[in-house]
């Protein structure tokens, strides 16, 4: 399934579930492409840029798989674990929303691959952190106890004009 997003997130006024993510996401979603697991795993991700935006990193993290297994690459570097991927968050970004700046997903594709996994491809934007930044992602969802997590990440920034 793909998602196309392209425009910033606004409020979601009424109507059912697909509408209510087409407008919050800004764009639409095709109605060829009906896969019941999207709708939470796009949640997962709007949970997120939610929680990044309010200065809060735990929230952020809830989204990833909470252990050793987690696998985080950006830059070059492999990452294992949730603390350790946690704590070069904090490192990096801080934990206040002066620190942190405003995050913002786009473009984002599902692709499942199989009842209990997919994988989402996408685009971020980060606003009032440093510089204004983004770049592409995928992420490896699981559903682990009947709640979606990401197992693995691999973002990149795009190259510096």
């Amino acid at each position: 399934m793909r998602i196309n997003v392209s425009q910033g997130i606004h409020s979601i006024a009424a109507g059912g579930l697909t509408v209510a993510l087409a407008l919050l996401f800004g764009g639409q979603i095709r109605a060829d492409a009906a896969w019941p697991q999207e709708e939470a795993i796009i949640g997962v991700i709007q949970t997120q840029a939610d929680a990044w935006n309010r200065g809060d990193l735990k929230g952020f993290m809830a989204g990833y798989l909470r252990g050793p297994d987690l696998v985080f690459t950006s830059g070059g570097n492999v990452r294992r674990g949730w603390q350790i991927t946690y704590d070069k968050y904090e490192e990096r970004y801080g934990t206040s929303p002066e620190t942190m700046g405003k995050l913002r997903f786009s473009d984002l594709e599902v692709h499942a691959l199989g009842q209990n996994s997919a994988w989402v491809l996408g685009r971020w934007n980060l606003v009032g952190f440093e510089a204004t930044a983004g770049g592409v992602f995928t992420l490896v969802f699981q559903r682990i106890d009947e709640k979606w997590l990401i197992v693995h990440d691999h973002t990149s920034a795009d190259p510096a004009e």
